[in-house]
C-alpha cells in the first residue's frame, strides 16, 4: 500500500521532493502545498498532475486529507517548527529540510512530541546519504589516512540569500555533519567569527527584503574542536562568487577530498605520508622544530554507485513510515546534536568568536 504524502513548499527543494516521491513506488503524492500561486501553477505545469493531486495555498486547506500519512515539509527554515508540530499533532509523519528548527528548545520539544505521537520524525540531511561520504567513512573508520591531523571545508556560492537565517545556520550544517560522520565524534569546543556586509555592497533583492535591525551575517569562519584534538575550519559565504562545496581531511599517510564541484569524481584519495624531519630525535627545548615534509604518492579517484542522495533520503523515510522506527543517521534526536552545535557557534558568533562548549 503506497504512503499517502502531502509535500509543503513548492520551491527549489519542494519541487526535487515531489519528483522523488512520485517516481517511488511506494509513495503517492496527494498535495503540494505553497502560498505562491505562480509556484502551485509550475509544478502542475512540470509534472502534469492529475485532478486527484490537491494544489492548495494554505496547509489548513490538505490537514484532514483521506488516505494522508506523511508531509514533507521544504518551507523556510522559521516556519518549520510550527508545520512539524502541526502535522504531528494530526498524527502524520513528518520530513523536514535541515535545520529541523531556529532553536534548540523548538528543536527538543518537536523530538517530544514526535516521541509521544509515537511518528516518525525525519530531517533531510541530505549529504549523510551521499555516497561519497559513505565511502569516506569506510576509509577513515579503516585508518587509511593514518593519525588524522585536521580538517578544512568552504561552502561558498553566490546567492541565494536567505532572510529568516544566516550563512552559519543555512550552510554549516552540512560540514558538521560529514566532519561529525567521518570522524564519529562531536565536538567539544566550538568558535565562529561572522561578517554582515554593508547593504550597499548585497543585491538589491536582499536591500529590498532585509529589515535594517536584522543582522544576518554573510560571511562566517567556523572552528570545531574533537575530543581527539582534531579541528576543523569551515568558510561559510553566500556572497562569494566562487562557488566551493568542498571538505577535506588530512592524515599522516593521506589526503581525503570531497569535492561536489570536481569534474573527476566527488571523492579522491590522495596517498602520501606527512612527517617531521627529525622526528626520531631528541631535541632539546631551545632547538629549532624540524620542518614537516610531505611525500605524495599517488592521487586516485574514487568510484561510487551512481545515486541521487535525496531519491536514497526518500526512501529511507518512506522505509522509516513503514516500519515506525526512526532512521539513526536523520533522526530528529541526531538533528537535536547538529543544533546544539550551530546554537553555540552562534553565541560565539554573538560574543565575537569566543570558544564556546556546545552542551
Amino acid at each position: 500500500m503506497k504512503i499517502g504524502i502531502a509535500v509543503l513548499g513548492a520551491g527549489r527543494w519542494g519541487v526535487n521532493l515531489i519528483r522523488n516521491f512520485i517516481e517511488h513506488p511506494n509513495s503517492q503524492v496527494l498535495a503540494v502545498v505553497d502560498p505562491n500561486l505562480d509556484s502551485l501553477m509550475a509544478v502542475q505545469k512540470q509534472f502534469n498532475f492529475n485532478e486527484s493531486v490537491i494544489l492548495a495555498t494554505d496547509w489548513s486547506q490538505v490537514q484532514e486529507l483521506p488516505g494522508l500519512d506523511a508531509v514533507a515539509i521544504a518551507t523556510p527554515a522559521s516556519t518549520h517548527y510550527t508545520l512539524a508540530a502541526t502535522a504531528l499533532q494530526k498524527d502524520y509523519h513528518v520530513l523536514v529540510e535541515k535545520p529541523l528548527a531556529i532553536n534548540l528548545s523548538e528543536a527538543i520539544k518537536l523530538c517530544q512530541l514526535a516521541e509521544k505521537q509515537q511518528r516518525q520524525l525525519f530531517v533531510d540531511h541530505t549529504y549523510l546519504f551521499h555516497p561519497a561520504v559513505d565511502r569516506g567513512q569506510s576509509i577513515i573508520q579503516q585508518h587509511q589516512l593514518g593519525k588524522l591531523r585536521y580538517g578544512y571545508a568552504q561552502r561558498t556560492h553566490y546567492e541565494p540569500v536567505r532572510h529568516d537565517v544566516d550563512a552559519l545556520w543555512d550552510l554549516a550544517v552540512h560540514d558538521i555533519a560529514i566532519f561529525n560522520t567521518w570522524l564519529q565524534q562531536t565536538p567539544i569546543q566550538v568558535a565562529a567569527t561572522g561578517t554582515v556586509f554593508p547593504k550597499s555592497q548585497v543585491t538589491n533583492q536582499r536591500e529590498e527584503a532585509i529589515n535594517p535591525s536584522e543582522k544576518l551575517a554573510d560571511l562566517v569562519w567556523v572552528t570545531l574542536t574533537y575530543p581527539d584534538g582534531f579541528q576543523a575550519l569551515i568558510h561559510l559565504c553566500w556572497l562569494n562568487p566562487d562557488k566551493q562545496r568542498r571538505l577535506t581531511v588530512v592524515g599522516s599517510l593521506g589526503t581525503l577530498i570531497f569535492d561536489e564541484m570536481s569534474p573527476e569524481s566527488p571523492l579522491i584519495l590522495q596517498h602520501g605520508s606527512s612527517n617531521r624531519r627529525g622526528e626520531e630525535h631528541n631535541f632539546s627545548e631551545s632547538a629549532i622544530a624540524p620542518r614537516p615534509t610531505t611525500n605524495i604518492q599517488s592521487r586516485e579517484i574514487l568510484s561510487l554507485e551512481q545515486v541521487e542522495p535525496l531519491r536514497r533520503v526518500c526512501d529511507r523515510f518512506l522505509t522509516s513510515v513503514q516500519t515506525n522506527t526512526p532512521c539513526p543517521t536523520s533522526s530528529g534526536d541526531a538533528s537535536v546534536e547538529l543544533i546544539r552545535i550551530l546554537s553555540a557557534l552562534s553565541k560565539s558568533l554573538e560574543l565575537g568568536g569566543q570558544p564556546v562548549i556546545p552542551f
